[in-house]
């Protein structure tokens, strides 16, 4: 399959982001906030969900970065511990005073990043080559 190069301007292009990076696993030093360039971006192997072909599935390393972030908050995660490794679940977005909100990270374990967003400007894109994963996730319903 191709690689994915998305772009997330409204609530029902960043459920389609959501739905495409669910279960990607993140390592803590591998994102960040610039707040020179009002800029958070994290790199992640994100889980395929639309890959036939193997029992388990594919991984493929992706990158996602949201822009006009005002300032960013964290619970529930240990920003210290660089090797870290959290899995993604969702990515939602709260209107504050639109087109501003706040976007939130939510990963297992109930951490979360919130960022606070003058709008809602997403890009995430496939980075490269896929690999077999070693487990398909899976969630209790």
């Amino acid at each position: 399959m191709a690689d994915l190069k998305l772009l997330a301007l409204d609530q029902e292009d960043l459920d389609v982001v959501s739905a495409h990076t669910q279960d990607a696993v993140v390592r803590v030093g591998d994102m960040g906030y610039a707040r020179a360039d009002r800029r958070f971006a994290l790199l992640m192997n994100r889980f395929d969900w639309t890959a036939s072909g193997s029992k388990t599935g594919q991984r493929k390393r992706a990158a996602i970065h949201f822009d006009r972030v005002q300032g960013a908050r964290c619970s529930g995660i240990d920003l210290n511990a660089r090797d870290g490794v959290l899995e993604l679940l969702a990515i939602t977005f709260e209107p504050t005073n639109d087109p501003s909100g706040v976007v939130e990270l939510k990963f297992a374990g109930g951490g979360t990043i919130r960022l606070d967003v003058e709008c809602l400007e997403v890009r995430m894109q496939d980075l490269g080559a896929a690999w077999a994963a070693k487990l398909k996730p899976q969630h209790a319903v």
